[in-house]
């Protein structure tokens, strides 16, 4: 096979090697590693932000792209999120139509999207790979998400209120058992000057008696 390849030097033909190994000789492939969270939970019904940052050996490249899928728990076929190629593009149909955006910035490595109005249907994993010629191969960030169901406002307000109680309670008989001693230590105290009264009226009775 005869390969024309466009040098600086000028146009060359190379025999004997196919497209993939003159790629490889002119643009030596470097790994790039791709960082995500493990495990997420969030709460049903709100909006989370799926971090994602990349390190990559070569400069940023205009051809630069990131990848986003999802796989539900059924572990049925991938879904697409979101695709980042000089300019988002967010998916037309599907389950995330409509619920994602951009929130990375690719200067400064991030990669990251916004999923909106979080639903029960979303738990699965979600996947980010990012390609930046010449770096393309390396890890695929993995993040597994778990929503959880919202607490009903009248589980809250029962909480609080049981809560509330348990505190007024506790005042009170503080409050009660503060009273109490006090009015035991005032009654402790009048005893004692009563007797002590008496005592000295005795005494003095037995004196005028000598």
């Amino acid at each position: 096979m005869t390969l024309k390849v466009i040098t600086q030097s000028g146009e060359k033909k190379v025999q004997g090697w196919d497209v993939g190994t003159v790629h490889r000789s002119l643009w030596p492939v470097a790994a790039i590693e791709v960082y995500t969270s493990k495990e997420v939970d969030a709460v049903n019904g709100t909006n989370l932000r799926l971090k994602c940052t990349f390190s990559s050996s070569s400069p940023i490249s205009p051809l630069l792209s990131v990848t986003w899928n999802f796989q539900p728990e059924d572990l049925s076929s991938h879904e697409p999120v979101f695709y980042y190629l000089k300019e988002p593009y967010t998916p037309s149909a599907g389950r995330f139509k409509g619920r994602v955006t951009w929130d990375g910035n690719i200067e400064r490595y991030d990669a990251s999207i916004i999923i909106w109005n979080l639903q029960s249907t979303d738990n699965g994993t979600f996947t980010c790979q990012v390609k930046n010629p010449r770096d393309i191969d390396g890890t695929i960030g993995e993040v597994r998400l778990r929503v959880v169901q919202k607490v009903n406002f009248s589980e809250i307000h029962f909480l609080a209120i049981a809560i509330g109680s348990a505190c007024a309670l506790m005042i009170i008989v503080v409050t009660v058992v503060i009273i109490c001693r006090h009015r035991q230590k005032k009654q402790q105290e009048k005893t004692i000057e009563v007797a002590g009264t008496e005592l000295t009226s005795l005494l003095l009775k037995i004196s005028d008696t000598d």
